[in-house]
């Protein structure tokens, strides 16, 4: 068994509590459709938020999925000179057997701009375990 990393991104809309959980809630479950994640296998959770979204801590989000023993960490984004903005961004610590060039890492809302060498293969995601 070894570590991995899931990226992840997605814009928000607006900087409101609302929008912000609602994104992230949505990009934490397109990860676990993707990678046939179950809570208890993630070590910890880290997300970063863009310096103009600070209406509520990304984090909750994991939090009303009901990811209440997972280790989860919100902090802001580095500002950046023409850096997306409204981004909410994740790294997911998985305790998995895959090899990391199995994991389907997700951008959504805009945020595909960030890693376009990677929207290839999240088109093929959705692989379940055997």
């Amino acid at each position: 068994m070894h570590v991995r990393g899931i990226r992840g991104a997605i814009t928000v809309e607006a900087n409101n509590e609302a929008g912000i959980r609602d994104a992230t809630r949505r990009l934490l479950g397109e990860i676990v459709r993707a990678n046939d994640v179950e809570s208890d296998e993630i070590a910890a959770i880290i997300f970063t938020a863009t310096p103009d979204l600070n209406a509520a801590f990304p984090a909750e989000a994991a939090r009303q999925l009901g990811w209440q023993a997972v280790p989860l960490m919100s902090a802001i984004e580095m500002s950046v000179p023409g850096a997306l903005p409204r981004c909410v961004r994740v790294l997911i610590l998985w305790n998995t057997p895959r090899a990391q060039a199995e994991i389907v890492h997700v951008y959504l809302d805009g945020a595909e701009t960030l890693r376009p060498d990677l929207k290839a293969k999240a088109a093929g995601a959705g692989a379940k375990r055997a």
